[in-house]
Formats: structure tokens, sequence, C-alpha cells
């Protein structure tokens, strides 16, 4: 046995030793948030056990066979009442806290770290039975498994050479403990690795966790199989997580059995030093951490293994488009946010049709879809589906004619339902958001809806806020939960592995009453929108109670405003029992412009940017002092660099007028004073006036830096010769901007990148 790693852990909170188990309930459950390795776990089956009972002096190796079969029949006893005792794979040990530590919104694929856990909630309850792919056998009972895997590995205890992996077992206590039995935890799960190009063979693995209360411990025993097939503890490779309370302090340790026999996979079993240093300071981290997320857990309502095999599948049919990406996006994150969204809808219907035992792939419409990148994945892996959005985009022209993309506006009506789509999908759909439970359900009985909202807006407008204890996006969860739920759905909640803050999303997948029923549901849904409206907005027109639309209120909405557009209907067809044709279902819905705006301070009047410009540059010049310059053209001379200011000081000697304007651009003054780069430098919230001097000699990529002047010198006008008072601390050969109109070159021609189509 060595001692890997120990940590002191200080609890000002009084958490230990609760936090303890939380955190270990994060490894357990959710071992892929500390080794990114990992996809994730499936706990298979959970009981309650006893060590094998010994004397004081230690084990009793001597002991006949009737009194070794008492002894592992006390050994196996559990509570009371006969025959183990069982719990699901998703309890923990009995003092084990309600919530643990945070698991992060977002990515930080970001260059961040600092958000590997979540609060200790299982990881696939209710997920759907795996199959042999999962890694073990189709016929396997894994309560059963666990029953005779610990019969056995307990009955290996009591006899042999196996005292030393007992005395682990036990713990620190060991020597007090081993007579008198106290309950176990018993865990067995099966370890996911991640699925890549550089181990695509790597297996699940099945693991035995032992966790006592009493002791402190949690000893993770890896398993294999042996000639005949049956499951055993493999001796190597086994390590514990330890807490103890020493002189008023706590401390967590890391043990391994046996050293000499730990094989470092680099994967499921990293090295020794990573479990004594990088896991056990997350440990660490984790038990005194007091905040819990509220989120659900990663992947929770689909099998993970199934979607690491479909995620890495797809990411290789998709590498490519990274390459060629047309749009001004980042297609790293974009290409990949959407593949993972696919693969998890992938998933989510093949379990979806094996629970209903059809074959058929099930149909969909995206509503906003963007680039298109999802229905191109999800078209060429069978589904028949199309996206619908208000802008067309330069990639659709690179999908190839079997994505069905169409550029259209969508307005909630009574022309905008889809009765015969399976399934609605939002993908951070903005103003649509809210009102796809509403549309799905109003389509058909059938019809669910897969949203994952993004910005946040209700019924019509922005979305307010309305509770100050919870942060503004799980408000907004909660809103569009509520949304579904008065629409008639059972809503799930899931969170998805994908490179964005916003990854929470939200399923109506089945109804909560009879199809009998829909006209009284339908009533209750225009009540609740109804109850949602701003003060002065006209009322909510259901959809049994919509007038005709006359053909110059039709002509107002696009595409779906007209019968033949992409969103309109047949006869009729998918209206509530009653309804009248046209209408819209609330009048002051609008929908995303089509020409997106540029608010970035670059659409202001270049008059008034100037104005600005030189309004700040006077108020840092003006505090300034004269201070003394390196020697330029030969000579030595003073030039006034200003003083700074912060971005705070500077609007407040701005006009209200100026500041309205700036505060309709996103970013505002800042924006502003960034996007003129040649005239100020904006750190840590303080302006300052650029100086051209220290740019020239701190270039960190003189490369990079000498190409670009070399395209842009002398393209455009030195604001410091014109405007500074000492004019251009540069001299004109080493200035990269023109001293007056004479030295003006043309600019560069826009190079245009070919795509490959």
């Amino acid at each position: 046995m060595a001692e890997v790693g120990r940590s002191a852990v200080r609890d000002p909170g009084a958490l230990l030793p609760g936090g303890f188990w939380a955190a270990v309930a994060v490894w357990l459950e959710r071992p892929q948030v500390a080794n990114k390795r990992l996809c994730g776990v499936r706990l298979e089956a959970r009981r309650s056990a006893a060590l094998p009972r010994t004397d004081a002096r230690g084990l009793s190796p001597s002991a006949g066979p009737g009194q070794e079969e008492e002894r592992v029949a006390a050994a196996c006893a559990l509570e009371e009442g006969p025959g183990p005792c069982h719990r699901s794979p998703e309890s923990g040990p009995g003092p084990r806290p309600s919530a643990g530590p945070e698991e992060p919104q977002g990515r930080r694929q970001q260059g961040q770290d600092e958000r590997e856990a979540t609060a200790a909630a299982p990881l696939l309850a209710g997920a759907p039975r795996p199959s042999s792919k999962d890694g073990r056998r189709e016929d396997d009972d894994p309560a059963s498994d666990l029953d005779s895997l610990w019969d056995g590995f307990s009955r290996s205890l009591v006899g042999g050479d196996n005292g030393e992996m007992l005395a682990f077992l036990a713990g620190p206590g060991a020597g007090v403990q081993l007579e008198a039995q106290h309950e176990l935890d018993v865990v067995l799960r099966t370890v996911i690795p991640k699925r890549s190009p550089h181990c695509p063979l790597a297996a699940p693995r099945r693991e035995l966790v032992v966790q006592d209360v009493l002791n402190g411990t949690a000893t993770f025993l890896p398993l294999e199989e042996d000639d005949k097939g049956n499951l055993k503890v493999k001796m190597g490779n086994v390590y514990q997580i330890q807490l103890s309370h020493d002189k008023g302090e706590w401390f967590i340790s890391v043990l391994i059995f046996c050293p000499e026999r730990w094989h470092s996979d680099g994967i499921v079993y990293p090295k020794p030093s990573w479990l004594g240093q990088e896991l056990l300071a997350k440990l660490a981290r984790w038990s005194v951490e007091r905040k819990g997320s509220g989120f659900k857990s990663t992947l929770s309502l689909i099998p993970i293994l199934k979607y690491s095999q479909a995620y890495q599948e797809l990411k290789d049919k998709c590498k490519d488009l990274v390459k060629v990406w047309p749009e001004v996006t980042d297609p790293e994150k974009f290409v990949y946010e959407d593949v993972a969204i696919a693969a998890y809808l992938l998933v989510l219907w093949e379990e979806e049709r094996a629970a209903q035992g059809v074959t058929a792939k099930q149909s969909f419409v995206d509503l906003g879809c963007g680039n298109g990148l999802l229905v191109h994945i999800l078209s060429r892996e069978g589904h028949p589906g199309r996206g619908v959005d208000v802008r067309r985009r330069k990639i659709w022209d690179m999908y190839g004619p079997q994505a069905c993309l169409e550029e259209g506006t969508i307005t909630p009506s009574d022309k905008t339902l889809f009765p015969d789509v399976d399934w609605l999908i939002g993908n951070h759909s903005d103003e649509l958001t809210p009102w796809i439970p509403v549309i799905a359900a109003r389509s058909s009985y059938r019809c669910r809806f897969f949203v994952l909202p993004c910005c946040f807006f209700d019924f019509v407008g922005r979305y307010c806020r309305r509770q100050s204890e919870k942060t503004q996006y799980r408000e907004y969860l909660d809103f569009i939960r509520e949304v579904g739920s008065t629409c008639g759905f059972h809503v799930e909640e899931d969170c998805l592995r994908i490179p964005s803050t916003k990854r929470v999303c939200l399923i109506g997948k089945s109804r909560t009453y009879p199809p009998a029923a829909e006209a009284c549901i339908d009533a209750r849904r225009t009540q609740y929108i109804n109850s949602r409206r701003r003060s002065g907005s006209p009322p909510v027109r259901g959809p049994a109670s919509a007038p005709p639309r006359t053909g110059a209120d039709s002509g107002d909405h696009g595409p779906e405003g007209h019968p033949d557009g992409p969103g309109a209907l047949d006869g009729g067809a998918g209206r509530a029992p009653g309804a009248a044709a046209g209408g819209r279902w609330l009048p002051g819905f609008h929908p995303r412009e089509k020409a997106e705006r540029v608010r970035n301070c670059a659409s202001l009047p270049r008059e008034f940017i100037d104005r600005v410009v030189l309004q700040v540059a006077s108020l840092l010049l003006g505090a300034g002092r004269l201070t003394p310059s390196s020697p330029l053209s030969g000579g030595l001379r003073t030039w006034n660099r200003g003083e700074s200011l912060s971005l705070a000081e500077v609007a407040g000697e701005l006009d209200r007028e100026t500041l309205q304007r700036l505060k309709r651009e996103c970013g505002g003054l800042q924006t502003l004073l960034r996007n003129s780069h040649q005239v100020f430098e904006v750190l840590h919230g303080r302006v300052h006036i650029r100086d051209w001097r220290e740019e020239r000699l701190q270039e960190r990529h003189p490369e990079a830096k000498r190409r670009l002047f070399s395209e842009a010198f002398k393209t455009r006008l030195c604001w410091f010769f014109t405007h500074h008072p000492d004019g251009c601390a540069l001299s004109a050969q080493r200035c990269p901007f023109a001293h007056g109109p004479g030295e003006l070159r043309p600019p560069p021609s826009t190079k245009k990148k070919k795509q490959a189509l």
C-alpha cells in the first residue's frame, strides 16, 4: 500500500464529512468532469453489504467450513429482511447530501478548466437498458452480477492471502473496526472511455466501488473476466480515496493498494501521479463547495456509449467542413456544436423507435435553422426534414440537394402548423423559442419538440426577469418548461456536451392528456399566453377563435403567410377543432428582421465617430502633462501622452444624447474606442492615448505585423499628424499611417477565397 497524495482541507463552512461524499459521488457518477478522456459511466447496480467479521486479533484462517459459511453469510447479510438489500443505482450512501459541487455551463473549451463538477445527481436516471454494445452481454442481470461478485469476493477475503486487502478495505481503523460489522455501500459501474482516432478500440471497463461511510473510505476495484466468463476482482489498479481527521484538521488522501502492479493505460487508469495531484486537488475543492448548480447531469436521458460512438462518427464525417467554412462565425465552435446536437438527437430518436417498436425514422422541421448544418447532418443520416430561417446563409449551397433549407419568416399562426412532422427543433431559435412547444402542440397530437434556449425571449419581445433568487438562465429555462407543461407535454431537461454556455435542452416527447381533451387543453394554452401579454397589447387568439385572414393581412408575413409557403397547410389539416382559417395567434409578435443589423458602432455616421474621438482625446490630453520622448528624427522633443481615465469618467464627460446613441450599439462607448485602435488603447477598463513608439518596440509577432503593415502601409491618414498638438510621435518614414494626403496609397483589393462547393 502506498499513499500517492495527501491534501489538507480547510472547512470554514463545516461541510465535512458530508461534502467529502458529495465529491466522491461526482467521481463515482461523472468521472469525465475530471478525466477528460472518459465519456462517462453507467451505474449498473447498488446494494448494501458488510465486510467479513473477524476477531479482535485479526483474521481467523483456521476456521472450519461451517464457521466459514456462517461468517460469509453474516458478511453478506444486509439490513432486515431476506436476501440482499438492493438499491437503485442512483441512490447514494446514507449520509450523502442531496446536492454536490456545481458542474459548469459552457465549455471552458475556451481555455478554462474550472468547471469540473455538477450537482450530485444520477448520471443515467431512467436511461434505457444498454445492449451488448455497452460492454456486457444482453442477458446480464446487473443486480445478480453484483450479488454473485460480492459473495465470491467476500469468501476470498476470509481465506488465503487476502488479509491485506481486507485491511485495506477496512481503512485506517481496521484494528478496531474489523470486529464490529457495519454497513457498506457497494456499486457496480461501467466506465466508458471517450472514442477518438487516437484510441478507437478503448473498451468499457467495469468496476466495483465500496464506500465505507463509518471509516471515510471509497475503494475502487477493477474487474476482469476469468476463463469461464465470470467477473472477478483484479488485484492490480486498486485505489482508495480516504477522509481522515487529525488534531482538528481534515485530510483527503489517495492510496494505491499494490503500486508495483499498477498498470496505467492513460485513459481509464491514469498514472498514480495524476490521481495524487489532479484528482486529489479536485476532490479537495469539491468537498467544501457549497453551491449547487440546479441543472441536470450531462446526457442524462440517453445511453452515453451510443452517444460517444455517434459523435465520433459524425465528427469524422464533418471535419472537412471546418476547412471550407464560408461564414464569418468560428467553424470549430459551430461545426462541432451542431455535430454534438445531431449525435444527441440521433441517439434520442433511436431509443424512441426502439421503445415504440417502429423502424421508420422520425421527420423533423428545424425552425430558425441558421447555418443549416444540423438539418444537413440529420437529413444525411436518413431523417426526412427541412430547415427554415429568415435569412439565407452562404454555406447552404455547399450541402447539396439532400438538405432542404428554406428562406422564410415563421409567424405563429394557423398557417404555420406542421401536422405531418414528428419533431420540431429550436436550436438557438431566439424569438421562436417559447412558441415552439405551442406550435408542436397545435400541429398534431403526436408532434414532439426539442428546444435549446439561448437568448431570452417571451411570446412578444424580450423576456423580463421575475425572480431575483435564480439566475436569469435558470429562470428562463423554467419559463420554457412551464410553457411546455401548459401546452400539455411531459417536459424533460438534459444538459448537452457542446462548446456553449447555454447547453441545457428541453424535450417534450409525450402528452399529459388524452387526444379527446385537445380542445380543453388548447383553451388553457390560449389563456396562458394571454396572461403573459404586456399591458396595452391586443388579446391573444387561439386557433379555435381566430377570425379569417384577409389577403392583405396574409401578405405581410413572408412565405409562411401564403397558402403556397413552406409552412402552409393543405385544407386546414392539423387545425384545432372548430378553428377558423387564418389569423395570427398573437398580433404583437415580430419575427426577426431579414437584414441583420450591424450593432458594433461601425454603422454610426463618420462625423459622429470623429466627434466622439476628438472629445475623448481632448479629455485625455487635457488631463496629461508633457513627458520626455525618445529621440525623433535625430532630435529630442517632448510629446504629450496624456493620462488614463476610466470608462466611467469618460462617459461622465459626454452629453446624454451621445451616450444614448452609443447605448443602442452593442458595446457602446467601449466598442467605439476599441474600434478607434489607431488613437486609443483600452486596458482593464481604462482608456489611454496609444503611443506608437511602444507599439514598434513591443511587437510580439514581428512577422505578422510586418505583413500587415506592408499590406495596409500608408492607406489611412495618421490621426496624430492631423489632430495631436505635438503631431505624430513617429517620423513619416516609421509611421505606418500617411502624414498628409500626399503619402496616401490605395487600399489593397479584397481577396475573396474560393470555396469548394
